[in-house]
């Protein structure tokens, strides 16, 4: 995750986020391959993936623009670009390159036909300005897109799930408490107005997973921010034994007669304006 200013990030980038991180993108691929389709992106089309990672936005990108088109990554994390380097190398895909700066610092003089992002803004203390400042890479008639999170909507579908409800909690607070907003999704709709471009096209979905993918995401994602929700003085006492809380996480929702919820993904796009503002 990258650009300058960004509130304290909470995930990190360790070995084993980049591995959670790669395990996530599996689960979201095919929502975000709609949506970008959606948006008009294709065949041809060069993109700026802010935020980039270990990859997996921009190879998906690259997939949809093919050979003709091109995808530029832009990362301030050098080990989650090297990891990006590497996975992109074996996959043979000659048209994706990454870049260590602030977007802020990218040169404008050949325009992007896209700029894109996927869990990206929740963690910028002013995505507005950020938003402002990436629509002027893009070509005019160009498209700005993104997908958030918003845990809103998925609470109610685990109220039989107590320990996986108790684990979201911990992780929506530690989140927030790090400055992330955990309903940047539902905010898609105003910033992108705020930041002076068109009302934006925004669909919500839910993927609801089998219980080893919905017990998968939500465990990886607690073990990820323990060390800070420890260092928040968060309580524990309700996960037990954390040893082995996922299989009994995996245990209620086995139980459960109700869909097991992942994530909530929110996807706003619009194309920005051909006309100058007046």
């Amino acid at each position: 995750m990258s650009t300058s200013g960004s509130s304290q990030y909470a995930l990190g980038s360790t070995d084993a986020e980049h591995e959670r991180l790669i395990r996530q993108a599996a689960l979201l691929a095919p929502l975000t391959k709609r949506f970008f389709r959606e948006a008009c992106i294709g065949t041809g089309q060069r993109i700026l993936d802010l935020g980039s990672g270990v990859g997996d936005v921009a190879m998906l990108a690259a997939q949809l623009v093919g050979p003709s088109g091109e995808v530029v990554g832009v990362e301030r994390d050098i080990r989650s670009i090297t990891r990006a380097r590497v996975r992109v190398a074996e996959a043979a895909l000659h048209n994706v390159t990454f870049t260590q700066t602030d977007v802020r610092q990218l040169s404008d003089d050949k325009p992007f036909d896209a700029v894109v992002g996927r869990f990206i803004l929740q963690f910028l203390p002013d995505p507005v300005a950020a938003l402002r400042s990436l629509s002027q890479l893009v070509r005019p008639g160009g498209v700005i897109a993104f997908q958030e999170p918003s845990w809103a909507p998925i609470l109610p579908l685990a109220e039989d799930l107590p320990l996986w409800s108790a684990c979201a909690s911990l992780i929506c607070e530690s989140l927030q408490r790090s400055g992330g907003n955990t309903e940047m999704g539902l905010a898609l709709y105003r910033i992108f107005q705020q930041a002076g471009l068109p009302a934006p096209n925004v669909q919500l979905e839910i993927p609801l997973g089998d219980v080893t993918s919905s017990a998968g995401w939500i465990y990886d994602l607690f073990c990820t921010l323990l060390p800070q929700i420890r260092e928040l003085k968060l309580p524990l006492e309700d996960m037990g034994n954390l040893d082995t809380l996922l299989e009994r996480i995996q245990s209620e929702m086995a139980t459960s007669k109700n869909p097991l919820p992942c994530v909530a993904l929110i996807g706003a796009w619009c194309r920005r304006s051909t006309t100058p503002a007046s």
